[in-house]
């Protein structure tokens, strides 16, 4: 009987693979595998018990391990039991040295491994999808919006490129935190590696360097917390970015707005069960709700990390939801989240339409005009903001003035042109365009 979500409704299937009961356990089993290799290696059990091993692997099955498990109440100690069935002789040298958390954490550190090679990809496809929004409409303009109100002209492009410079920020922290995150142990009980012997430090780095992760220099019974806080602090980060970004496409989808529009299949979608006329942005909402979930594990993340001593359980059970919960929920908004700006569809007469309906944004334009013919900046301020207030049109009450009349005739389309009025709006979606062809150059081979 499923319950949650992920087991039928959210999340892609080959990254809840990663985190599934079947492919945890053949990650343990791949941790217990290369202790028994780095004792080999050290001359701590017999050569010959590393093919014993390596071939008793794969005959070990997660129902045997449940039924252990049911009897002796020791998920760990389940799979010790199990492999050592399977290993012959050999299998009384399972786990020798090593204590639980040697195994569970080095495991999650192979897990996220996997998972980030997807998150890599989600990182390329969401930069791809906004950096050809952003050359693609670098000079479309449409209305800067703050406080809800109309503003002064931007461009979609450059509201694109404000997009894509965050994600950068994000690609990089990613990049930065991986060899904080990708962490195992296998330092024993309390973390001296006296169950290890005199080489217990060369046998933890050799079974770290076999599996492609990095080590704990300095532990207790477990990988220090704060690195799990790291990550999760990042996923919840990245989760309000994209967070953030779907609700601005929701509300330019806004029927009384209108810019832009989710991609909606209409010879079969359905927007709503009773107003058959809707085009609902469900995916931007998805994205927005599930950001909050990954947000959500952010505390008890952090009470996990304070233990008594050199540990204690508390944490266990928090982290059997909180990691992988918080990385398949990642990864389904990051693909979401590509996928919506990759088949967004782009309004650009409506949002030209919206400009041309609030003229009075151009009154800074103006404002600069009046300053460089030769008024005082606080001068031409209250003058436009006197007539902006004023009913009516825009553009007759400025011809209306009989101050500004004189100056703004033959000028007044120039003036009230959107196009004329988008700054450096291009030269900034062109440099963040560079930097991130530049960073995708520089990760080639991480």
């Amino acid at each position: 009987m499923a319950v949650c979500p992920l087991d039928y409704r959210y999340g892609r299937d080959e990254v809840k693979k990663i985190f599934s009961e079947e492919s945890k356990l053949r990650y343990m089993l791949l941790v217990e595998y290369t202790l028994m290799k780095a004792h080999a290696h050290f001359g701590n059990i017999p050569e010959y018990c590393v093919k014993a091993a390596k071939e008793a692997m794969d005959k070990v099955e997660l129902e045997r391990v449940k039924n252990i498990e049911k009897e002796i109440k020791h998920d760990v100690m389940a799979i010790v039991k199990a492999y050592a069935e399977k290993c012959g002789e050999c299998g009384k040298y399972v786990h020798l040295g090593a204590t639980s958390n040697d195994i569970i954490d080095t495991t999650t550190a192979l897990q996220l491994k996997d998972l980030f090679r997807y998150i890599e990809r989600d990182f390329e496809l969401l930069e791809n999808a906004l950096a050809e929004l952003a050359a693609k409409y670098k000079n479309t303009v449409m209305l800067g919006r703050t406080h809800g109100q109309a503003a002064v002209p931007i461009t979609f492009g450059l509201k694109m490129a404000v997009f894509l410079a965050e994600i950068l920020r994000h690609h990089e922290r990613f990049e930065e935190l991986k060899k904080r995150v990708l962490v195992g142990k296998m330092m024993g009980a309390v973390g001296t590696g006296a169950a290890l012997g005199d080489r217990a430090l060369e046998i933890q780095e050799f079974v770290m360097n076999e599996l492609g992760i990095g080590y704990e220099e300095a532990s207790t019974q477990l990988v220090g917390r704060d690195r799990y806080v790291e990550l999760v602090s990042f996923f919840s980060s990245l989760a309000t970015s994209l967070e953030k970004f779907a609700t601005e496409m929701r509300n330019l989808q806004r029927s009384e707005i209108g810019e832009v529009m989710e991609k909606f299949d209409v010879e079969k979608q359905v927007g709503s069960s009773t107003m058959a006329q809707k085009r609902n942005p469900i995916t931007a909402e998805n994205i927005c709700g599930l950001a909050r979930i990954i947000r959500g594990f952010l505390t008890p993340m952090h009470e996990s990390a304070i233990l008594w001593h050199e540990r204690d359980l508390t944490n266990s059970s928090a982290e059997r939801f909180i990691i992988p919960h918080t990385s398949i929920l990642i990864d389904d908004i990051m693909v979401k989240a590509a996928n919506l700006f990759k088949n967004l569809e782009i309004n650009e007469e409506r949002m030209l339409e919206n400009i041309r309906n609030n003229e009075e944004v151009m009154a800074e334009a103006i404002i600069i005009f009046l300053v460089k013919n030769g008024w005082s900046r606080q001068d031409a301020h209250e003058k436009l903001r006197q007539i902006s207030m004023q009913p009516g049109k825009f553009r007759e009450n400025l011809m209306k003035d009989n101050e500004l009349r004189p100056i703004l005739e033959g000028k007044i389309e120039e003036l009230l042109n959107p196009k004329n009025y988008i700054g450096s709006a291009e030269k900034i979606v062109d440099n963040i365009l560079k930097r991130k062809n530049k960073m995708r150059e520089n990760n080639k081979g991480l």
